[in-house]
């Protein structure tokens, strides 16, 4: 029996994930953004889910949360499911940067390094992510125009670039990049081409699963199936320079891997 956290579990990909490992018996932490969000995980906490509250779109409430998550213990895994599509605003957060950027990329930046290391991470991202712009270029766009969806499939890339480069730094940490498709959820919308349990059915596996083929770290998933990353993400400069500045944008040092 496994313990996970699984963000942005109110609802889509995430509740979905969050019921299948209940149902299979796991022990699961689920999250919310704010106290109203968190009533619709009434069902899952009657049914012993532990509950964690906070936005992801603001450092200090992402701190608080990773704060709680470690008072109830060491986590087996954790998937960061919870995610911001394209913003048709860049909707700047306390800090100065677009949302979609502070929740897709800096949240799950921050919560991997302040929460006691699991043995496994899962990074939900996006097939997006190809057309992801491989530098560090204006990433607040204070001199760009907006755009939502680049803006997404930049954070796409480094979130999965975030992904590869723990899998090289902590050996010990089965780290994966997942995209679940373009599946049915209030990101996806009601026409959404891709199964729902199929979106969701490959994070439960990397996250519990004793299977050889759920041991591995450093890939990128669809379906269960090991495909091609941009060859950005699998660079080790391009992922030293995304840690660094990651590093510096939350003032949160990259842990040093303790044996």
């Amino acid at each position: 029996m496994a313990r996970v956290l699984i963000t942005g579990s109110a609802q889509g990909l995430g509740r979905s994930t969050a019921e299948e490992l209940l149902r299979r018996g796991h022990r699961i932490v689920v999250h919310a953004r704010n106290q109203d969000r968190a009533t619709a995980l009434a069902g899952l906490t009657a049914q012993g889910a532990d509950l964690v509250v906070g936005d992801l779109a603001s450092q200090q409430q992402t701190r608080e949360l990773a704060v709680q998550v470690n008072q109830l213990g060491s986590m087996d895994a954790v998937v960061h499911n919870a995610g911001v599509y394209a913003d048709e605003q860049r909707f700047p957060t306390a800090e100065g940067h677009p949302r979609v950027f502070a929740v897709n990329v800096l949240a799950p930046y921050l919560l991997t390094t302040l929460i006691d290391r699991p043995g496994r991470l899962i990074y939900l991202t996006s097939d997006m992510h190809a057309g992801g712009n491989p530098t560090m270029t204006d990433l607040d766009w204070t001199t760009r125009r907006w755009n939502g969806v680049q803006a997404y499939r930049d954070s796409t890339l480094f979130l999965t670039t975030l992904a590869f480069a723990i899998a090289r730094h902590w050996p010990p940490v089965r780290s994966n990049a997942i995209d679940p498709g373009w599946v049915p959820t209030r990101m996806g919308g009601p026409h959404a081409p891709d199964d729902l349990q199929l979106g969701y059915l490959t994070q439960v596996w990397l996250a519990t699963s004793d299977e050889p083929g759920a041991k591995v770290s450093g890939s990128y998933w669809h379906h269960q199936q090991q495909l091609p990353a941009p060859a950005a993400a699998s660079d080790p400069q391009f992922q030293d320079t995304l840690v660094s500045t990651l590093e510096q944008l939350t003032g949160a040092p990259f842990p040093t891997l303790t044996r």
